[in-house]
């Protein structure tokens, strides 16, 4: 039988009230406040996880003041990890660039404009040391020198090779030896010992790795040289 046009209304009254009733009963209270509620809660979304802490130029933990110049280097770790020279968040020697070798990895930067002049790298444990002396030598005023080290840097270090570090501001390059790690900033006509370097001496009591002892990480800020006036 077929529904008039006024009883089909009547039914759909009441099923609209009696699904009401039931939602007011089930929900509780305020039935359009408790159903909204509800649902509002169970799509809130989770709390986020706390920001990561913020990384400046190298990943240094804070910036570094105006005409500074963000650095960071890594030596080697044994004879498996080559070492890292970062500058202004450029890697200048890695690995990834394959520009790195055993003995002493070496970036040189122009100390007024912060522009890398070269890159290289020279075997202290089996090449020839003439090599370094002729890239040491004809250094120019105010031009920075970074030294990352990487298996051995020290075999084939002789009396002038040290001098020259010396002269660049370092102090360890004197006592280093045999497989030491070491780092190193430093600058051509420095007036005092450079605060940038770290050796670590190669122990077997205290070495990381067998015959070798723990890579060394440095970094900080290096002020630029200001421009000679003409």
């Amino acid at each position: 039988m077929r529904l008039t046009g006024p009883l089909r209304a009547v039914v759909v009254l009441l099923l609209v009230g009696l699904t009401w009733l039931l939602a007011n009963t089930f929900f509780g209270g305020e039935s359009g406040s408790s159903v909204w509620h509800f649902f509002s809660s169970a799509s809130k979304e989770p709390t986020p996880a706390e920001p990561r802490p913020r990384r400046y130029k190298c990943g240094l933990s804070a910036p570094c003041p105006p005409k500074h110049l963000a650095f960071r280097l890594v030596s080697g770790a044994a004879n498996v990890i080559g070492p890292k020279i970062c500058l202004e968040d450029k890697m200048l020697v890695s690995s990834v660039k394959n520009n790195v070798g055993r003995g002493l990895n070496i970036a040189l930067v122009n100390g007024v404009t912060g522009e890398l002049l070269d890159t290289k790298t020279f075997d202290t444990w089996a090449g020839d040391i003439s090599e370094l002396l002729k890239f040491l030598r004809p250094l120019h005023e105010g031009t920075l020198v970074f030294v990352a080290s990487f298996d051995d840097a020290a075999t084939k270090l002789n009396d002038e090779s040290r001098r020259l570090f010396e002269e660049l501001g370092s102090t360890a390059v004197k006592e280093l030896a045999f497989r030491d790690s070491w780092v190193f900033v430093g600058a051509k006509g420095i007036e005092n010992k450079s605060p940038f370097e770290q050796r670590m001496k190669n122990s077997k009591s205290s070495n990381k790795y067998e015959g070798w002892p723990e890579s060394l990480e440095m970094d900080g800020c290096i002020p630029l040289r200001p421009p000679l006036e003409a």
